[in-house]
């Protein structure tokens, strides 16, 4: 009686043991990457390049799943909805993960996001069919003022960076440019190509980082010309004083211990530093602008801002 004591002790001990072992994050199911736009965008093709890297960072499955729609809402909201147990993660990108909070009430609550790392910063910009009168961004605005309502706009959304910047670009200039979101890049992209918009908002990254042909860059709203695209002006410096990017990294439910969240945070930043990664972010033109996630959050109040001071002289939404 004794030893099938002792036995069913020692088995006890080990079931609970080997419990404990495979429970251990991040090896105990796959991890969830939710991606807030359509399969094609500068944000799904980054996803997909840092996934392999980051299962062998972490030794873990990773599954990347689109949830596109109301610019980026859909994903947060599943975002914030889900178990904080390390195992949901989100590609988020500003503005459009700050302009809606000025624009709308949300379905979620934006405290319940933490921001774990930005890993790009990508300007916005003006890209028309190759075949086009308009070649630089004044020619695009003088062809809205002269046929009113006849210039259309594609962007990945509304309140998303390119959406932003046409906004701002209208403003400065006494201009109306039709809005035509879609829910991603891919789709605007095709919509160039087809001439069934005028022009539409393309990131340097989703540009360069593909084939051009067909498509012609007037413009770009960053500060200063881009190392991928040194030929292509800024719109400062076309006489535009217009700036407008689009941020681009990984948050996570609030609740996620902060000891997940710093290994993650950790394989991350390995995965942005290693030698394949640089390679591969050269060739798709991805503007490397690493921040960690307490930094990142410390800017996004002074964005917030400035979404809400546009949106308070320029509503984009009426």
């Amino acid at each position: 009686m004794m030893k099938l004591t002792k036995f069913s002790i020692a088995f006890t001990a080990l079931a609970a043991s080997t419990s404990l072992a495979h429970a251990e994050w991040p090896k105990d199911r796959p991890i969830q990457m939710l991606v807030a736009f359509a399969p094609g965008g500068s944000t799904d093709v980054m996803a997909r390049t840092i996934e392999p890297l980051l299962e062998k960072e972490l030794g873990a499955d990773i599954v990347i799943e689109n949830r596109p729609g109301a610019s980026g809402e859909i994903a947060y909201t599943a975002l914030s909805k889900a178990k904080p147990d390390g195992y949901t993660f989100s590609y988020i990108n500003t503005p459009g993960y700050l302009s809606m909070q000025v624009q709308r009430k949300l379905g979620y609550d934006p405290k319940t996001i933490k921001p774990i790392a930005r890993i790009v910063n990508d300007p916005a910009a003006v890209v028309v069919p190759a075949n086009s009168n308009i070649k630089t961004l004044k020619d695009f605005v003088e062809a809205a003022k002269a046929k009113p309502g006849t210039v259309s706009f594609g962007s990945s959304g509304v309140g998303t960076d390119d959406h932003l910047a046409i906004i701002l670009l209208g403003a400065a200039t006494g201009t109306t440019f039709t809005h035509i979101p879609f829910s991603g890049a891919g789709e605007t992209r095709t919509a160039i190509l087809g001439s069934q918009i005028s022009g539409g908002g393309l990131n340097i990254s989703e540009f360069a980082g593909n084939d051009t042909s067909g498509l012609r860059m007037v413009a770009h709203f960053g500060s200063e010309r881009s190392p991928q695209l040194p030929d292509v002006p800024t719109a400062k410096e076309q006489g535009f004083d217009v700036e407008m990017t689009s941020e681009r990294g990984i948050a996570a439910p609030v609740g996620v211990s902060d000891e997940i969240t710093q290994k993650f945070s950790d394989a991350v930043k390995r995965v942005i530093e290693s030698p394949d990664f640089q390679q591969q972010a050269k060739q798709l033109a991805l503007p490397l602008a690493y921040l960690s996630g307490p930094d990142w959050e410390k800017q996004m109040p002074v964005r917030l801002e400035r979404f809400q001071k546009i949106w308070n002289e320029t509503p984009w939404v009426k």
